[in-house]
């Protein structure tokens, strides 16, 4: 039975997108069923993966809105599989509204696919709208990456009292599964003052990995690829693949 985890954080350029991308692939390089789900309309998780955002047959879209089987719009890819989204997916959040139980669409459609992977990540648009809400009530867990930038905190209250709510009234299952420090700058002070400030607001849910600024990451997604995939090497890959192996100690041990 998959565990869903959420990559979500309201403010955008956080490295939300590259670390579902990064984590999956690294999840399945250790020899874990591992399924990403792209609930962003911009679909870069879908190119990230080897997508071509233009010449899909079926997205995520067709899945909720239209009813199709998830199962027959998932993507096998070398780096995982993939359940790929567009720019339709902008509509999505609307044609949502007036659906009965709009807020399990999406829970309901993982809950064919629980029993295929160990684990399922969704990369969830950078805002706190109905299909993050769909992703928030089916997932399991919620892991929150944080660039280690000066507004790295703005919005971060926000997020935390939306989880509670919806822990309160949609989903009581739904936890923190770790809070991923990004974009950390070992020749600032400012990096190890984010960093501190992260750490002291949310104690143990911090990951000891931590993902540095690398060229290698952001050259990857032109190449149609995860960073893991594209260079195994690099400083940034690296720190995804310990990533992946905390995630899987902390579930699995």
């Amino acid at each position: 039975m998959a565990k869903v985890i959420a990559v979500a954080n309201q403010k955008g350029g956080v490295g939300k997108t590259t670390t579902a991308v990064n984590l999956c692939c690294a999840l399945h390089n250790m020899g874990k069923r591992c399924l990403l789900w792209d609930s962003d309309p911009q679909g870069n998780a879908t190119t990230s993966m080897g997508g071509d955002k233009n010449r899909l047959e079926h997205t995520a879209y067709d899945v909720l809105i239209q009813g199709v089987s998830p199962k027959e719009v998932v993507i096998r890819t070398e780096f995982g599989d993939l359940v790929p989204a567009n720019k339709a997916m902008a509509g999505a959040g609307i044609e949502l509204i007036g659906m009965p139980d709009r807020e399990y669409i999406l829970k309901k459609a993982l809950d064919g696919l629980r029993d295929s992977y160990d684990y399922i990540i969704i990369d969830c648009p950078p805002s706190l709208e109905l299909l993050t809400l769909n992703s928030l009530c089916a997932a399991d867990s919620l892991l929150i990456p944080v660039q280690c930038e000066y507004f790295a905190l703005e919005g971060l209250s926000d997020l935390i009292s939306t989880v509670r709510i919806i822990k309160r009234k949609l989903n009581r299952n739904l936890e923190i599964e770790g809070v991923l420090l990004t974009m950390f700058d070992s020749r600032t002070n400012l990096s190890y003052q984010v960093a501190d400030e992260v750490k002291r607001y949310f104690k143990e849910k911090v990951y000891a990995t931590v993902i540095p600024r690398n060229i290698r990451l952001s050259e990857a997604p032109s190449f149609a690829k995860p960073g893991v995939a594209y260079d195994r090497a690099s400083k940034g890959s690296q720190a995804y693949l310990r990533l992946a192996s905390e995630v899987i100690k902390r579930n699995e041990c």
